[in-house]
């Protein structure tokens, strides 16, 4: 299971005890945020796709929905995701447990500010059903990001 793998890398900042793993799924926007009990759009979505030369993965805030056009102007190119066959392979998650920690090698994270209107946030851990409590400040610094982005319609 991948969310060893997340444990794993939240230890080295004492932080793996925020993770909580559950019965139910989390995979969907709408499954985690019944799950925990927090606004849909408070769960950090992580989504991958497919640039020209690297595959990238963008966090937005849970209702949130990437703009074409805005997804253009930042990377001078249209939007492709990753295959929901392919998602593990590219990010080492499966689809509706990635999340943006220790992604497979040469994978870039770029966070949306559509997550800024929150204090607090919740991304995926590792597996469908586990997930992540993290204040903004710590997702930007656990994440390691390239830079804050605005694609979100």
């Amino acid at each position: 299971m991948s969310v060893q793998r997340v444990q794993k890398y939240f230890e080295q900042f004492d932080l793996s005890s925020r993770i909580h793993v559950f019965t139910s799924l989390t995979a969907t926007v709408q499954q985690a945020a019944d799950t925990l009990g927090v606004s849909a759009d408070q769960i950090a979505k992580s989504l991958a796709f497919t640039l020209k030369d690297k595959d990238i993965v963008i966090v937005t805030s849970g209702l949130s929905k990437v703009s074409n056009q805005k997804f253009k102007q930042v990377f001078q190119q249209r939007p492709q995701m990753v295959g929901r066959d392919k998602v593990e392979e590219v990010t080492g998650y499966q689809a509706g447990a990635v999340c943006p920690f220790a992604l497979n090698s040469g994978i870039e994270v770029y966070l949306d500010r559509s997550l800024k209107k929150y204090d607090q946030v919740f991304p995926a851990a590792g597996d469908v059903n586990a997930a992540i409590r993290l204040s903004i400040s710590e997702l930007e610094k656990y994440s390691h990001p390239q830079k804050w982005i605005d694609v979100a319609k």
